[in-house]
């Protein structure tokens, strides 16, 4: 699990976050971070077994936290979420949106009902649970300091900054959240003082969008980040710490990627000898077109 913490074990202390996907992946590292970190969590999501057994590890490592079953496409649902988090947990600091569907494909196998299904629970679902949770993380809001206003971090992706193979519904969703994240930081900055920024993570071993990848695909993964390695998923956690933290209390309506550089990177196709050797090769070549214009 990662390395050892750069924050204070105390630096979310008496906070509450609510983590939406957050039984699982990236998500569950962030809830558990947090926890560590001095944070109360509430995770959402739709399988009450693996809600159970999240909490119940976090429980063990002496976190508060609960569990609320709940759609982030449904407004009852999220309503009913941020309403059950403020009533056992007191109030609400952060809500981190990372519920996301996900599945690799063809533009022309894509169905429109699998490509609204991305949309709704990425897209669709970060507005809802923000809209939902906007009264409680304003300035004076219910169940909430007077003079404190709370985070929204909102999990985005790489994808769309140039284009992927085999994601189209996932890169326009994540576009849209990511939109979404600077017109909420814009509006809800300037009126509550929420602030809202997203984080981009790049390829995180050991997760569920990495398993869909085969194992080959996985190793050119990490062949391309510039940093040599993939990213864990306590990578993503400490940045989101970073975020919802005093650390990042400037910072508004940025999304972070947290990817080693790998969105930056291309694969290689010529190496540094044979760059060297071909630049060589160009200089003497000119050298040589201008030699007949040197006796003049």
């Amino acid at each position: 699990m990662g390395e050892e913490s750069p924050f204070s074990s105390a630096v979310l202390k008496g906070k509450v976050a609510l983590i939406t996907g957050g039984g699982s992946g990236i998500c569950f590292e962030i809830a558990t971070q947090f926890g560590l970190h001095g944070a109360k969590v509430a995770i959402m999501g739709r399988r009450k077994h693996v809600l159970d057994a999240a909490v119940a590890s976090l429980g063990s490592l002496g976190i508060k936290a609960i569990g609320v079953q709940g759609d982030v496409r449904n407004k009852e649902d999220a309503s009913r979420v941020v309403e059950t988090t403020v009533s056992e947990l007191g109030r609400l600091d952060i809500l981190v949106n990372g519920a996301a569907g996900n599945f690799l494909v063809a533009a022309e196998d894509l169905s429109p009902n699998g490509f609204k299904t991305v949309m709704d629970i990425d897209t669709l679902g970060t507005f809802t649970m923000s809209h939902a949770a906007v009264n409680y993380l304003k300035k004076g809001g219910k169940g909430k300091g007077p003079t404190e206003a709370g985070v929204i971090i909102s999990i985005s992706a790489t994808l769309h900054y140039t284009a992927n193979w085999y994601q189209i519904h996932v890169a326009a969703a994540k576009a849209a959240v990511d939109s979404l994240t600077r017109s909420l930081a814009l509006e809800w900055g300037t009126d509550y003082g929420i602030r809202c920024n997203g984080i981009a993570p790049g390829p995180i071993s050991d997760t569920p969008g990495m398993d869909k990848l085969n194992p080959e695909e996985v190793g050119k993964s990490a062949e391309i980040v510039p940093l040599g390695r993939m990213g864990e998923k306590w990578d993503i956690a400490m940045a989101a710490i970073f975020l919802a933290a005093d650390t990042g209390k400037y910072i508004n309506g940025a999304t972070l990627p947290v990817d080693g550089g790998s969105w930056l990177a291309k694969p290689r196709y010529i190496s540094k000898e044979q760059l060297r050797q071909f630049g060589r090769a160009v200089e003497q070549r000119s050298r040589t077109a201008k030699l007949p214009n040197s006796k003049l």
